[in-house]
């Protein structure tokens, strides 16, 4: 196994933490520290958190830091290996053995369940990149929305990175994917998938970090209106509400505002704008029956 050029990028945490920050995500010592064993280890890193903290924003922007195309595996209920690993073109084998059969020449005809006939899905399509172009970040997004079954599948490439395609044989990968797993930990992982990786829980975001992140990703917002929306947000957070918003809502929220032309909070503005923050009715309807916003503004 090739040591992945993913390993020679980095030589410090320094040196990631500032690629990261180049890449506009803001994050902590601790998370740029097992982002860099990971990296270095070649191991897995799995992310967990609340929704709309930035975990998968974590793949996405290391992809960009290590100049590496991104491969993502979204995960559901029901995800099966025909659509996460690998399935075979029916069309194509029955084209080619009607087609033989036409020209009298079946004798002739090639395996057909060559490689040339097998359709790559992420998992496999990451496996075999570097035997096409280069390297990738595998981003397995959400594993805990798919089946506990599904996890299975993942130990034999997280354990090798290597897939067994039983008409084929077992395929390795020449230089190992960097991979990334989130979860909203709608249920535990099992632990036979966390043995494999290095682990990292994302909180919701300190003021601080929230400020900074606002001020970086969205330059034009002001000063004092990004002060006024971190401060905000942390209210709400500790707050009693069905789905508390993350930094992705804080976000789509800032930008809201710059949309509306609104450089400063009143109760009128959050009330027009709840659909930002606010991604349950219950919540929506928590708000505004309380008379929160007037509350939060001083309205």
């Amino acid at each position: 196994m090739e040591t992945a050029s993913q390993t020679k990028t980095f030589q410090t945490i320094d040196d990631l933490y500032l690629a990261l920050q180049e890449q506009k995500y803001i994050c902590d010592r601790r998370l740029a520290t097992t982002i860099f064993l990971a990296l270095g280890m070649e191991k897995p890193l799995l992310l967990e958190g609340e929704p709309g903290v930035g975990k998968t924003e974590v793949a996405k922007v290391l992809a960009q830091a290590l100049g590496r195309r991104l491969i993502r595996l979204q995960c559901y209920e029901g995800l099966d290996v025909s659509t996460a690993i690998y399935e075979w073109n029916f069309t194509k084998q029955i084209l080619s053995i009607k087609m033989a059969e036409a020209r009298h020449s079946l004798e002739n005809l090639k395996n057909i369940f060559d490689e040339e006939y097998l359709i790559q899905r992420p998992l496999l399509e990451a496996i075999r990149s570097e035997t096409q172009g280069r390297p990738v970040v595998l981003l397995i997004d959400e594993l805990d929305r798919a089946d506990e079954e599904f996890e299975a599948f993942l130990l034999e490439v997280l354990s090798d990175y290597q897939i067994t395609v039983p008409e084929i044989g077992t395929l390795t990968a020449r230089s190992k994917p960097v991979v990334v797993i989130t979860s909203n930990r709608t249920r535990e992982l099992h632990d036979a998938i966390k043995r494999r990786c290095l682990y990292h829980w994302i909180p919701y975001p300190s003021l601080e970090k929230e400020y900074a992140v606002i001020t970086a990703k969205i330059p034009e917002i002001g000063k004092e209106l990004a002060m006024k929306v971190c401060s905000l947000m942390q209210e709400i957070r500790r707050m009693d509400f069905f789905k508390r918003p993350g930094i992705a809502e804080t976000l789509d929220w800032v930008r809201s505002l710059i949309l509306l032309h609104r450089d400063h909070l009143d109760a009128e503005t959050i009330e027009e704008t709840l659909g930002c923050l606010f991604k349950v009715q219950e919540d929506q309807e928590k708000v505004e029956s309380e008379k929160l916003a007037a509350t939060w503004t001083g309205d």
